[in-house]
C-alpha cells in the first residue's frame, strides 16, 4: 500500500467486528508511532491499552455517567466556548451528515441519545486506546502529541485495522484514571477505538468532506 493511500483510507470508524486485535499488531503500531517528533525530543505521550473485561467495566461506567447527565469535566479545552464561522456550520454538517446516514430524524430523540452513547463505548471496538500527558506539558506538547496520534492511526491501516479518536473518552478523565490506576495528576488527552472495519455498517458508509488545499493555502514567491 502506498503512503497515500494510507492517508485516503485512513477515517474515523464506528462500527467495528466482534474480532480481537492481535497484540503484536498493537505493538508494531506503537513501536512505529514512537518515532513521532516532539519538541527538543521530551515524547510526551503516554498509552493505556484496554481491552477485554476491563474495557467492558470502563464502557459501562463511562456510558452511565453519559446517560445520567453527569456534567463532563475534560482536563484541557478542546473546543471552542464560542463556535465562529465556518467552523459552526462544518460542525452541524457532520452531525447532520451521520444522522441522516442513519436516517435518524431530528425528532427521534430516543435514538440520536442511543447513538451519541456508543462514544462511551469506544463503538464497542474491542481495544481503546487512552493517551495521557503530564499535567506540566504545555501547549507545544499538544501539538507533539497530535503527530503521534496522526502516527498511531496510519501505523493502523498499514496494520490492517480502523480507528476512531475521541474526545468524548476524555469527558470524565476522574472515571478512566480511577478505574485505570493511572495518576490523577495526569492530563487525559483522548482515546482512540481500534479494530476491525465492520464494512457492511451502514453508519461506516459516509464520509466528511475537506476542503480544497487552494482553499488554505497561500503562496509566496
Amino acid at each position: 500500500m502506498q503512503f497515500s493511500d494510507v492517508i485516503l483510507k485512513r477515517k474515523s470508524t464506528r462500527a467495528f467486528l466482534n474480532k480481537a486485535v492481535e497484540l503484536e499488531k498493537i505493538q508494531t503500531i506503537l513501536d512505529l508511532a514512537r518515532h513521532s517528533p516532539s519538541g527538543v525530543n521530551t515524547q510526551p505521550w503516554q498509552v493505556a491499552v484496554v481491552s477485554g473485561e476491563t474495557k467492558k467495566q470502563l464502557d459501562a461506567l463511562l456510558e452511565e455517567a453519559f446517560r445520567s447527565g453527569v456534567e463532563s469535566n475534560l482536563d484541557y479545552q478542546y473546543y471552542p466556548k464560542v463556535w465562529n464561522e465556518p467552523f459552526k456550520s462544518r460542525r452541524k454538517a457532520c452531525g447532520l451528515l451521520m444522522y441522516s446516514t442513519l436516517d435518524i430524524s431530528r425528532e427521534d430523540k430516543q435514538r440520536q441519545l442511543d447513538q451519541w452513547a456508543a462514544n462511551y463505548r469506544a463503538f464497542d471496538a474491542p481495544v481503546v486506546l487512552f493517551f495521557f500527558m503530564d499535567s506540566s506539558a504545555e501547549q507545544g506538547s499538544f501539538l507533539d502529541y497530535g503527530l503521534f496520534l496522526q502516527s498511531v492511526m496510519l501505523a493502523a491501516v498499514d496494520q490492517g485495522l480502523a480507528t476512531c479518536p475521541q474526545a468524548a473518552l476524555a469527558e470524565h478523565p476522574q472515571i478512566v484514571k480511577t478505574h485505570l490506576g493511572q495518576d490523577e495528576e495526569l492530563l487525559l488527552i483522548g482515546g482512540m477505538a481500534l479494530g476491525y472495519e465492520d464494512c457492511d455498517a451502514l453508519v461506516n458508509s459516509y464520509r466528511t468532506a475537506r476542503e480544497e488545499y487552494t482553499s488554505f493555502t497561500t503562496f509566496f514567491d
